[in-house]
């Protein structure tokens, strides 16, 4: 069992951030910020080509962070590899020293820069649940039995504030079956409506990790509204709009935040979105 499980299981408040791979090989900035967060989070998501933008793969940055001794976790979509190249990719990651893999669709290619390029979605993220599980056991998705099998810390994704919430609860029961341990959201904002979906789905025994995105300014409010189902109360809108330094209330806001969950919540995921030099005062001022 991976250490981010086991840390998982032993019911404690568990933090997660977030890491995107650079445009490119140079990947001393990134690695410095893994410098910064692993020591002080439970698991580092790095994720896979976001925003249907082509990036350094996802799989090379969680084996560099996991010989630095932290725990990645490998964001896997079903957008670029057909089900040949999603098992195969599984085992690469597990041989490499990689348990902890969050499976998600993946935006599709229309919203980023290689609107021309063919989306495969060949297995959906029910699918690839399942066809990782089935890995685990030693055989392969037609069957053929494997030389030595992966053993998987499984993550998936679910959105507490989309409408409809039921699509949503029946996706994280089909999700929770299929294999997945964890779950991440969307960003929250409105600490009553998650609580209000957590007694939708209080009879999946997995852990949920809500997810946290640091605001900086009014115009990347626009920008996260325009993400499907992100819900900012209209108070936190008007203290980024009216701070004297929007970067500084969003930090205090995102403080409060997790503040708050640690008093329900099995832990939080912070999204900072290229600025993590942000996430040790954030943390730091949420106990």
């Amino acid at each position: 069992m991976s250490k981010f499980c086991e840390k998982l299981n032993k019911n404690k408040f568990v933090i997660t951030a977030e890491l995107f791979p650079p445009k490119g090989t140079d990947v001393e900035s990134l690695m410095k910020k893994s410098d910064l967060l692993g020591p002080i989070v439970d698991g580092i998501n790095v994720t896979d080509n976001q925003r249907a933008s082509m990036r350094l793969g996802s799989m090379a940055i969680c084996r560099l962070i996991k010989e630095k001794g932290y725990e990645p976790i490998l964001q896997m979509t079903c957008r670029d590899r057909n089900r040949i190249a999603l098992q195969s990719d599984l085992l690469s990651a597990y041989v490499l020293g990689i348990e902890n893999v969050l499976i998600l669709s993946g935006d599709h290619n229309k919203i980023g820069e290689y609107k021309d390029a063919k989306p495969v979605y060949d297995l959906d993220t029910v699918q690839l649940l399942t066809v990782a599980k089935q890995l685990e056991t030693g055989v392969d998705m037609v069957g053929k039995h494997l030389k030595g099998s992966p053993k998987f810390c499984l993550g998936a994704v679910v959105n507490p504030t989309a409408s409809p919430v039921d699509l949503q609860v029946i996706m994280m029961g089909k999700k929770s079956q299929a294999g997945a341990a964890f779950f991440q959201t969307q960003p929250i904002y409105d600490i009553e409506q998650y609580k209000g979906f957590l007694k939708l789905v209080s009879q999946h025994k997995v852990k949920i990790l809500p997810g946290v995105i640091l605001i900086k300014s009014a115009q990347f409010i626009k920008f996260l509204l325009n993400m499907p189902g992100v819900n900012i109360p209209d108070k936190i809108v008007r203290r980024i709009e009216q701070a004297s330094d929007p970067l500084k209330e969003g930090m205090k806001i995102c403080s409060e935040i997790i503040k708050e969950l640690r008093s329900f919540a099995d832990g939080v995921h912070i999204m900072a979105i290229g600025m993590e030099e942000y996430i040790p005062e954030i943390i730091e001022n949420s106990k």
